[in-house]
């Protein structure tokens, strides 16, 4: 559809906390997913990265994730669950301050249960990388960015392209 923009860190629209999807609203969700396929793509071109991008991040205040690795995938209405003991510490950047990388700690592995773009239900075991990013993405539809995830006061370095 088309490239919005991505809010920036210090908007106070990324610390709100998104709502639920209903059914009746799929046709509009395709819209918003079409508008965060080509905004993830647009940001994968300019800065050499980018894996996923929650609802969010466009002002669009729905419990929405769009993913994109080696293919296309929807979560709608996500939960999150099974967290593993394990916990690693990783430095997290984020397309709304992409300039900055972040030193946070997340869980190893954890489960996702969420609704396609067909309403039905699914799930997905994800560990190591995908853990951790679908972790970064859930947050944002809690209100919350990795900033406020730091480790200490230390943990903050800026981006070398």
């Amino acid at each position: 559809m088309a490239v919005k923009e991505i809010l920036k860190l210090g908007n106070p629209i990324l610390y709100k906390k998104s709502v639920d999807i209903s059914k009746d609203e799929i046709e509009l969700i395709k819209n918003h997913v079409n508008d965060l396929h080509d905004t993830l793509f647009d940001f994968r071109n300019r800065y050499g990265c980018g894996r996923a991008i929650a609802a969010p991040q466009l002002g669009v205040m729905k419990r929405l994730i769009y993913m994109n690795i080696n293919k296309p995938i929807v979560f709608i209405n996500p939960t999150l669950d099974q967290f593993s003991p394990e916990t690693f510490e990783v430095w997290d950047d984020c397309m709304s301050f992409p300039e900055l990388l972040v030193k946070v700690l997340r869980y190893k592995s954890c489960r996702i249960s969420f609704k396609d773009t067909n309403w039905n239900n699914q799930e997905m075991l994800l560990s190591d990388d995908l853990s951790e990013l679908i972790q970064h993405e859930f947050d944002h539809l809690n209100g919350i960015l990795a900033v406020q995830r730091a480790i200490d006061k230390f943990s903050f370095a800026i981006r070398d392209r």
